[in-house]
């Protein structure tokens, strides 16, 4: 019998999705675990397994269609030998909608088409048996402003003069042109019978004083472009709005100096088959600062604060669509070299919407990094449930005051947590921040 394909839920807070494309062909055979379609959700691209086997006998929507509920029939499977009658029926029993749509669209068309084709013949019939109706038809008069052969004879040509050498001009026009010195022989008349009146003295008078067109044509202005939302873009829109509205941000800023973490960067990188970044030591520091202040480990609920066991740190990644957190979990308990593994290989995912919705759904905390951008500072936005986020610039050289209270130039890193004040506190924001930036001034630390 005929197995209905419905869309699922692909990810805990989502209410629908957009099937990005189908895997499979109407007609093709379908095994049991077969990768069917793509769904894209608003962070990611997830492919739909066909938990029957059988033969893929209708496609009911189509791929790049808008948004679809969850448990939408999306195809149907049928057994070998079964037909369309097969596959109406289940769809009928489901609730017939589908079936109705798919099925009702071309009759609807047509009789469409057949009515308005029937109307255009009435209408092209009316005019033809109105004028066959006998000597009672009354002339009717020529369209406001056509023009008829005897009035286009009775006209004279337009600025020609009479006999005599006179213009057709209206007395006020040939005061303006006096006054305005335009010359009459150059205006076109527009007034009855070509006369020349007010609106054609003004017209000549203000080409006159028009600046000369440019010898080179101006290129035209290009239209605005419109781009419609992606799935991806209405989450974003929407998680950081509720974020700002509803989460009530305080924000903590200290500078890091990175002299000892760009020196033991270099020696780690110096031979070795790893190639670590600044980013991989932030994300561990970040983690093991979690560990020490596992206060800001947490999340808040409207019954509760839970607080999680393990460091897991999310990653903002910018993609075409939009930004993508994927996590590095347990980040605290993983060396160096497997972070810097991990983030590249979540990244690179995530740049072709190819996560799984477990990989960037919760996490304790988010780094933020636009120093490769060269920008100083920032403060960012929560990203729910998260209770903070850690906004990290530029890696800069500035003037900075040694213990001793010499001057001296180091290089500095600004760093900015937002947290979220019903789960942290200031102080406890303050610690956590403390602990950081011991762990980045004191790098050997993370290699730990």
């Amino acid at each position: 019998m005929a197995y209905l394909i419905k869309l699922p839920s692909v990810a805990a807070d989502a209410s629908g999705g957009t099937l990005h494309q189908w895997l499979k062909k109407e007609g093709d055979r379908v095994a049991v675990g077969d990768a069917l379609a793509e769904i894209e959700t608003e962070k990611a691209i997830v492919e739909v397994n066909a938990e029957q086997a059988g033969v893929l006998g209708r496609i009911v929507v189509q791929a790049g269609s808008a948004s679809v509920p969850i448990n939408t029939v999306i195809g149907v499977l049928i057994a070998e030998g079964e037909d369309a009658a097969a596959i109406d029926r289940a769809l009928a029993e489901h609730g017939g909608a589908a079936s109705g749509a798919a099925s009702s669209g071309a009759p609807g068309a047509a009789g469409m088409s057949n009515a308005a084709t029937a109307a255009a013949g009435a209408s092209a019939e009316a005019p033809s048996s109105r004028a066959t109706s006998g000597s009672t038809a009354t002339p009717q008069p020529a369209a406001f402003g056509a023009s008829t052969p005897a009035a286009n004879a009775a006209a004279p040509a337009a600025n020609a003069p009479v006999p005599g050498g006179r213009l057709f001009a209206s007395p006020l026009a040939r005061r303006l042109a006096a006054q305005w010195h335009v010359d009459l022989l150059g205006v076109t008349g527009t007034g009855p019978h070509g006369r020349i009146v007010r609106r054609d003295v003004e017209a000549a008078r203000d080409r006159a004083a028009a600046p000369p067109a440019s010898a080179a044509p101006v290129a035209a202005r290009p239209a605005a472009r419109r781009v419609p939302h992606t799935g991806m873009r209405r989450a974003i829109a929407r998680r950081l709005t509720e974020s700002k509205q509803h989460v009530p941000h305080f924000y903590l800023t200290v500078d890091c100096r990175m002299d000892a973490l760009l020196a033991l960067r270099s020696q780690a990188n110096h031979g070795g088959a790893v190639k670590l970044s600044v980013n991989d030591f932030i994300v561990r520091a970040a983690a093991l600062a979690l560990r020490e202040v596992p206060e800001v480990n947490a999340s808040w609920h409207d019954d509760d604060i839970e607080y999680h066991a393990g460091a897991d740190v999310s990653v903002a990644v910018a993609t075409d669509g939009g930004l993508v957190t994927p996590i590095v979990r347990d980040a605290d308990v993983k060396s160096l070299s497997a972070v810097s593994g991990e983030i590249a290989e979540l990244a690179g995912r995530a740049k072709i919407n190819r996560l799984k919705p477990e990989e960037f759904t919760g996490g304790s905390l988010t780094v933020s990094n636009l120093g490769m951008y060269g920008i100083s500072q920032f403060a960012a936005i929560i990203n729910p449930p998260q209770a903070a986020i850690l906004a990290v610039g530029a890696a800069e050289r500035r003037p900075v005051v040694d213990d001793d209270g010499q001057l001296a130039a180091a290089t500095v890193m600004t760093v900015t947590l937002s947290a979220d004040h019903r789960v942290v506190d200031g102080a406890v924001g303050a610690r956590w921040l403390a602990a950081f930036r011991a762990l980045i001034e004191n790098p050997v630390r993370i290699l730990l």
